[in-house]
């Protein structure tokens, strides 16, 4: 199955940006033996529409239009579900396992997602009710990709 990121706003070269680039290339290397194929990262510039529902939308269009056609869509929302890392590479691996093809996962802009683009998600993920700056919050998604990946091979990175 191949997993891609979407993110809106564009992160700028510093540590953050190293950080989520090892975690991915890691993913990358260990995720084809358990069926996991790494697709890439995609940025979008913020909307510049006038209002916050405006915003949302166009970049919901513009995320649709990033979504390969039956791709699983995974929304990274505060209101979301809160998974463990078990969890989530359990969810991760049964939609591999049902013949799941490609799998988005989103990252919004500083408004957040639009209820449409949630709606049509097959999971709304939250990294905790905190709010998360996004350079953080792709950091944190490509961490736990990259873990899901260690606790799918049974490599001995996650000690829970």
């Amino acid at each position: 199955m191949k997993i891609a990121v979407h993110a809106v706003g564009r992160m700028k070269a510093g540590p953050e940006r190293e950080l989520a680039d090892r975690y991915l290339d890691r993913f990358a290397r260990a995720g084809p033996p358990v069926g996991l194929e790494w697709a890439g990262l995609t940025e979008m510039a913020e909307s510049r529409a006038q209002s916050a529902a405006e915003r949302k939308r166009d970049e919901a269009q513009r995320l649709e239009t990033a979504a390969a056609a039956g791709a699983a869509l995974v929304i990274l929302d505060e209101r979301g579900r809160n998974l463990s890392s078990e969890a989530l590479a359990s969810w991760i691996g049964e939609r591999r396992d049902q013949g799941q093809r490609e799998m988005l996962f989103a990252i919004g802009g500083p408004d957040g997602h639009a209820e449409d683009a949630a709606r049509k998600a097959a999971l709304v993920l939250s990294f905790g009710s905190l709010t998360w700056p996004h350079q953080l919050a792709r950091v944190m998604l490509a961490e736990q990709l990259y873990r899901a990946v260690t606790i799918l091979s049974g490599h001995p990175y996650h000690r829970a």
